[in-house]
C-alpha cells in the first residue's frame, strides 16, 4: 500500500482544545451549534459551516461551501492553525476506559482505493457523496480523517510501540476519551514506516466510505482541471488513520421497529417460535453469541436464539447478525423490507446502551427493540475481499476520531510552511 507522510494543518498546541470537535457525521447542526456556541476556533465552524449562516440555508447551498473553506482560512490566517515545515507521520492513540487503539495519520492513495487495494464493505449515498466531495474541493482539505484498518504487521508495530514511550506532542481529553498524539519526522523514521506500509496487501474502510469516496471524487474534478497533472499532486492522497485490525472496538447496532406489524405481544412471541427460534424471558439485555438476540417488548426482554440450520455459515453477509435478524424476523414477521427505505425502522448505536431502547419502547416511540451481538473485525474483513456489501448499519466504531486535529491540503505544502 502507498500510505505517506504529509505536511499537516494541526492546531497551535496551545489551541488545541479550542479547536478539534467530533467529527460531522455524529452530531447535527442544532448539537454542533450548540457546542460551537461562544468558541469562535472550533473546528465545527468548517466541517459544520451551517451553524454561521441563517436558519433555513439548504444544506447544499454554495454558501455552505465557501463558509468552510472561509472559516479553515481564518484559522490558519489568524495562527490558530498552522501547517507543519516537513513532512510528518502522526501517532494517534486514543484511550476510552480500558480500551487503546493506537493508529498512524498519513496521506492514502486514492489509486490504491480506485483500484480496489482500499477495500469497502457499504454503498455509499449519491447525495452524501456529492456533499463531502464539494466540501473537499470547495476547501481544498481533507478535513476529516477516513478511519481505516489492516491486518497487524509487526514491523509497524513495533516502530509505533517504541515511539509512544517518548512524551506525546499533544494530550488532550474530550467526552471521556483521552486523545494522544506524536508527530513524527525523523526523515529515517519515516522511510523505515513508508516501507513498511508498502507491504500490507489492503486496508479496509472501517468507517469512512463517503470520505474515501470524496477524495476519490475530488481528485478526478482537480485532475480534469489540470493540464499539466503528473499524479503526485497532494491531490491525489487523502486524509487516513490506519489502525491495526486487532485494537478496534465495534459496538453493536441496535433495531428498534416502530409497530408489531399488525400481531400484539403475545401473538409476536408465537411467530418468532414458529420461524426457527427458541424464545426464552431473560433478564441479561445483551447477547454474546452470533444467532442469539434480544428483544424488548411490552416491558420484558426476551432471549431469541436462532436454530444452526438458519446460519448460512459458508456467506459472509448472511451470517452477520445484522443479516440473520432481518431475513429471519425483521422482514417475514414485522414487515420491515429494505432497511434502507422503510421508515418503520430506526438504528441505534450500542453507545447509546440497552437503556435508550426500554426507554424508546416504553414512551411508546416504538413496539419492539432488539439487541445484537457485535459485527467483528474479521467479519468485516472477510465481506470487504468478497467484494460484498454489508447491510446498512452493520457497525458502530468507538471512539470517534477528531475532526481539526490534523488537516490535509489538496494543494500541498503553502509556500511560507
Amino acid at each position: 500500500m502507498k500510505f505517506l507522510p504529509f505536511q499537516g494543518v494541526r492546531p497551535m498546541p496551545e489551541r488545541t482544545g479550542d479547536v478539534v470537535s467530533p467529527p460531522y457525521d455524529v452530531i447535527n447542526s442544532e448539537e454542533a451549534a450548540a457546542l460551537a456556541e461562544g468558541k469562535p476556533h472550533s473546528f465545527l465552524h468548517v466541517v459544520k459551516p451551517e451553524i454561521d449562516l441563517p436558519e433555513g440555508t439548504s444544506m447544499y447551498d454554495d454558501i455552505v461551501y465557501s463558509t468552510a473553506r472561509d472559516n479553515l482560512e481564518k484559522l490558519i490566517n489568524d495562527g490558530v492553525m498552522a501547517q507543519d515545515g516537513e513532512a510528518a507521520y502522526y501517532i494517534y492513540q486514543q484511550i476510552w476506559g480500558r480500551h487503546v487503539q493506537t493508529g498512524i495519520v498519513g496521506a492514502a492513495s486514492v489509486d490504491d482505493y480506485d483500484e480496489g487495494r482500499i477495500k469497502k464493505h457499504e454503498h455509499t449515498r449519491q447525495q452524501k457523496e456529492d456533499d463531502r466531495a464539494r466540501h473537499v474541493d470547495t476547501t481544498s482539505a481533507n478535513t476529516g480523517p477516513v478511519f481505516l484498518t489492516y491486518r497487524a504487521e509487526e514491523t509497524i508495530d513495533e516502530l509505533v510501540q517504541a515511539e509512544i514511550q517518548d512524551i506525546p506532542d499533544i494530550e488532550i481529553g474530550q467526552a471521556g476519551v483521552l486523545h494522544r498524539l506524536w508527530v513524527i519526522t525523523d526523515e529515517d523514521q519515516r522511510n523505515t514506516l513508508e516501507q513498511a506500509f508498502s507491504g500490507v496487501d489492503a486496508f479496509y474502510v472501517a468507517d469512512g466510505h463517503h470520505r474515501s469516496a470524496s477524495g476519490s471524487r475530488a481528485r478526478a474534478l482537480r485532475k480534469g482541471r489540470n493540464a499539466n497533472h503528473t499524479g503526485d499532486e497532494s491531490y491525489n492522497r487523502f486524509l487516513a488513520v490506519v489502525f491495526p485490525d486487532r485494537d478496534l472496538k465495534i459496538l453493536a447496532y441496535n433495531r428498534l421497529v416502530a409497530d408489531l406489524n399488525g400481531l400484539d405481544a403475545a401473538g409476536l412471541v408465537e411467530a418468532i417460535k414458529g420461524a426457527g427460534f427458541d424464545v426464552q424471558t431473560c433478564t441479561d439485555k445483551e447477547p454474546a453469541e452470533t444467532g442469539s438476540f434480544r428483544m424488548y417488548l411490552d416491558g420484558q426482554w426476551y432471549a431469541l436464539v436462532l436454530s444452526d440450520d438458519n446460519i448460512p455459515s459458508d456467506d459472509p453477509v448472511a451470517s452477520l447478525d445484522v443479516a440473520l435478524l432481518q431475513d429471519n424476523l425483521l422482514a417475514p414477521l414485522l414487515g420491515v423490507g429494505d432497511p434502507r427505505l422503510d421508515n418503520r425502522i430506526a438504528f441505534a448505536g450500542g453507545i447509546r446502551g440497552t437503556g435508550y431502547l426500554e426507554e424508546q419502547v416504553d414512551a411508546g416511540n416504538y413496539g419492539v427493540a432488539f439487541s445484537m451481538v457485535p459485527t467483528s473485525i474479521a467479519q468485516l474483513i472477510a465481506v470487504a475481499d468478497s467484494g460484498e456489501v454489508m447491510p446498512p448499519k452493520s457497525t458502530w466504531f468507538e471512539p470517534k476520531l477528531l475532526s481539526g486535529l490534523v488537516v490535509h491540503l489538496l494543494d500541498g505544502p503553502k509556500a511560507d510552511a
